[in-house]
């Protein structure tokens, strides 16, 4: 018989890819593009919120550079939803995110997101390999939209002003 199943992801493993995740979000709340890109492998992609795609840690930290200088970025607030082990050194993280556009006092239900992290280690540590950034629209379950709102607007409350990335504790495996 064949096993299909996924790996398990060691504890260690998956601290280390939310770690990741947390800096890269740092990053874009600090509007530091060589802080965002930091986490990435050197041919690491990004696949951004409107489409747009980079690839290369060096070209995303000067894209986002440049983006950061030329537009007050709205800060993130996210929370994990998912971590798992997609082979030997290849990890998946979902979460989702809102966004706190500047003198905001919370998230612009219009910017939330799914985002998905693939994370390598073949080695020398664990780095973002891929980030996928989906528009949360929801377009057929306008509910699941209203709950992801306000499960957001939830962190924002709870963190008050949102300077480095927030992310809301792991939930309990079981």
């Amino acid at each position: 018989m064949n096993d299909t199943r996924l790996p398990d992801l060691p504890s260690g493993d998956e601290i280390a890819v939310r770690a990741l995740y947390r800096r890269m979000l740092d990053g874009w709340n600090r509007r530091d593009g060589a802080a965002f890109a930091g986490p990435f492998a050197p041919d690491g992609e990004v696949i951004g919120y409107d489409g747009s795609g980079h690839r290369g840690r060096s070209v995303i930290a000067a894209e986002l550079g440049r983006i950061f200088a030329d537009h007050p970025t709205p800060r993130y607030v996210a929370s994990v939803r998912r971590v798992r082990a997609l082979g030997p050194g290849v990890a998946q993280l979902e979460a989702v995110a809102g966004m706190v556009p500047d003198g905001a006092e919370g998230i612009d239900p219009g910017l939330n997101a799914v985002q998905t992290v693939i994370a390598v280690n073949a080695g020398a540590g664990w780095r973002i390999a891929l980030l996928q950034n989906t528009p949360a629209r929801y377009d057929l379950r306008p509910d699941l939209g209203t709950e992801l709102t306000e499960e957001l607007r939830a962190l924002v409350r709870r963190w008050g002003d949102v300077g480095p990335a927030q992310e809301r504790p792991a939930r309990p495996r079981g």
